[in-house]
């Protein structure tokens, strides 16, 4: 890896990892565990269209890691791989059948991705299957929020756009 793509991931991660620790400090939306605007997640997303799926994926995670660490909670940090890999995954799935005018549509999927993952991941860890009862409001939290950081990765691609992978 040359020195110049290093640095470019790097401040991609740092700026996640910033938004990361900064959403920690707002409280809960719902009163629901695990529901979080995941305004990192635009970092990521504007990472896999701008610099590709090798660094995109690296920059996640790298942002799951260090969040766990900073957030002083490594358990999330199962749940957070679960849902980042599930989201992950639908992205790259995706990216290949978007234009970057539709980018807010694979943050959408990504979003619900993520929930599934992370409740598969909270329902094998804690062994409680009960807790598929909070599936319906993580998904619709899933839409609103993906809709948001779809848009401002949408954005952020759109003013970027000049980085793109070498």
């Amino acid at each position: 890896m040359d020195l110049k793509r290093l640095a470019r991931d790097g401040v991609f991660t740092a700026v996640a990892v910033v938004i990361f620790v900064i959403e920690l400090q707002i409280p809960e939306l719902l009163p629901i565990p695990g529901v979080k605007l995941g305004l990192a997640n635009t970092v990521t997303l504007a990472a896999l269209f701008l610099l590709g799926p090798a660094d995109a994926g690296a920059i996640l995670a790298c942002r799951i890691l260090l969040g766990g660490v900073l957030g002083g909670n490594l358990m999330a940090v199962v749940y957070s791989a679960a849902g980042g890999a599930a989201a992950y995954l639908t992205a790259l799935f995706l990216r290949g059948h978007v234009t970057e005018r539709q980018i807010w549509v694979v943050s959408v999927f990504s979003a619900l991705a993520h929930s599934l993952g992370q409740m598969a991941a909270a329902v094998a860890v804690t062994a409680t299957p009960s807790l598929v009862l909070y599936l319906p409001a993580m998904l619709a939290a899933s839409v609103v929020t993906g809709l948001l950081t779809g848009f401002a990765a949408q954005f952020a691609v759109a003013r970027l756009g000049k980085i793109r992978r070498r």
